[in-house]
Formats: C-alpha cells, structure tokens, sequence
C-alpha cells in the first residue's frame, strides 16, 4: 500500500493508523504548499486533489478520511481499531463525521485558508474568526465525549487517530485544549506508533 500524504495534515492521523497495524506501506509525500496536488501526477490519481489517499496493492484508491480509517480497520482485525458492536461503530461513525466534516472541514479550514471563504480580503478575520469558534465548540464537545476515559470509545480506536490529528493542531491555530484533550494528546504522543509517524513526518 502507498500513502499519500502532507506532514502535520489531516493524513497524519491515517498515517498513525497505518503504523498502528504495522504492515508494509510506503509514504508519499504530497508537496500542498507547492500545489502538488492540482498537478500531475497527483492530480490525475486523486482529482479530489487533496490529502489522504490510499493506494491499494490491486492499485485501486480509497480516499476521504473516514472512509479509508474504516477500511483499515476492517480488514485488519487483529489490530482491534474498532468496537465489536454495531453501537460502538455507530458511535464511531458518529465522532467521525463531526470530527472531520464539522471541526476540520468548518473550524480549521476557515482558520487556517480564509480566503477559500470569501471573495474580500476584508473579510478574512471575520471568516477566521467563524473557524476559531467552531473548532473551540468542537473541542468542548469532545472533551465531553470522553469524559474520564483514556480513548473516546473506552479502547482505543479510529476515532482517536482523527482526535489526534485534530488536538495537535490546536498550537498552530494558538487553541488551548481543553484538560481531558491536553491529556488525551499526550496519551496518543506516548504511542510507539504515533512516534513513528511524528518521526517520519519530521514532525517529532
């Protein structure tokens, strides 16, 4: 398998996943900042144009967050990345959704690329502003999602790997976590795995 990646984007959650299972896989580097993904060749494998994408051994690709979260913890079981009950991957599906669409895609994409908002520089504080107040809301909700828990779901899961990627912006974006998320993101930063990935990210 071939990952697609950023350093620091939302790929590094699906990255720690990747190290998590612990089989062979390949990282390839997708230069955002250059606009790598809106040329060849990466604009023609994913005309998403976008991180994470996975590139499967039959060559076929899996894209968007969730998805490809879900299909590795699917078809490696051994791995347990998942809860065994249709309510635990209800609730999975649930955290992720909210995580990736609402406090990523709505409060840190408006942070971090206002200008993908608004036709008016003008506005870009305001728009910035919005994405601030969305990702603090967000943070508070999941603070309350897991409560005194170690992990969101109890064990620990794929939901954990996109809080991560979400907790370890927030001194980018200049977030205090909340107490739980502060100790959470230092939880998952003690994971042989995540340091594996933070390495190879040059991130560590």
């Amino acid at each position: 398998m071939k990952l697609y990646y950023a350093p620091n984007a939302c790929s590094l959650g699906i990255h720690v996943l990747l190290e998590e299972i612990g089989k062979p896989f390949e990282l390839l580097k997708v230069d955002l900042a250059a606009g790598a993904q809106y040329k060849e060749p990466y604009a023609s494998l994913n005309p998403k144009s976008k991180v994470p994408a996975l590139l499967r051994d039959d060559n076929s690709l899996v894209t968007e967050w969730p998805a490809i979260a879900w299909y590795l913890a699917k078809t490696n079981p051994e791995a347990r990345l998942l809860p065994e009950t249709i309510e635990g991957e209800v609730r999975t599906l649930e955290l992720l959704d909210y995580m990736v669409a609402t406090v990523h895609m709505r409060g840190f994409t408006r942070m971090f690329r206002p200008a993908a908002f608004t036709p008016t520089s003008a506005d870009e504080p305001a728009v910035k502003q919005t994405g601030r107040d969305i990702v603090t809301a967000g943070y508070k909700l999941l603070n309350q999602a897991l409560g005194a828990k170690a992990y969101l779901l109890g064990d620990y899961s794929i939901a954990d790997a996109a809080l991560f990627f979400l907790e370890n912006w927030g001194p980018r974006a200049n977030l205090e976590l909340p107490e739980g998320l502060a100790g959470h993101l230092e939880r998952m930063r003690a994971r042989p795995a995540v340091q594996r990935a933070l390495k190879a990210e040059g991130l560590a």
